[in-house]
């Protein structure tokens, strides 16, 4: 359970964050970027509170 809570929160600051930086720079590379980089976070914290750290299900 801490891990669900602990990975929601830093998720959605990290996820704040970069949405600041993607309204600052405005750059479709940048942009393509942090999507990517978001949506593998977003899997591996699935995995991870599903599994749990030994990754028994990957």
């Amino acid at each position: 359970m801490m891990t669900l809570v602990t990975g929601i929160i830093g998720i959605a600051m990290m996820v704040g964050f970069l949405g600041f930086l993607v309204w600052w720079i405005r750059d479709l590379p940048f942009t393509i970027i942090v999507v990517v980089v978001v949506l593998l976070m977003l899997y591996d914290f699935v995995q991870t509170v599903r599994y749990g750290n030994g990754g028994g299900g990957r």
